[in-house]
């Protein structure tokens, strides 16, 4: 499955976020940052990682209702994989 030209710009961003942010709590944590500080970040990490990965399940599931009828949907059971992953 292949996410849709509008969603991969947001997504990107969302990653490169992420990344950005990342570097940020391992620079912390290397130079002995106070932890309630390095939680905080650590925390807008993986939110950050949560929503890029729910644009990706949401942009696929309507990919899976819209895509062409030759090709078989995906079903309930992979849909359902999908989210809980994110869990």
């Amino acid at each position: 499955m292949q996410v849709d030209e509008q969603s991969v710009r947001p997504v990107l961003n969302r990653l490169r976020r992420a990344q950005g942010q990342l570097a940020a709590v391992i620079a912390m944590v290397e130079t002995g940052r106070d932890c309630k500080d390095v939680v905080t970040q650590l925390a807008a990490v993986s939110r950050a990682l949560d929503r890029a990965g729910f644009k990706i399940v949401a942009s696929g599931m309507r990919q899976c209702l819209t895509e062409d009828p030759d090709s078989p949907p995906m079903s309930q059971e992979e849909l359902e994989r999908l989210f809980l992953a994110l869990a």
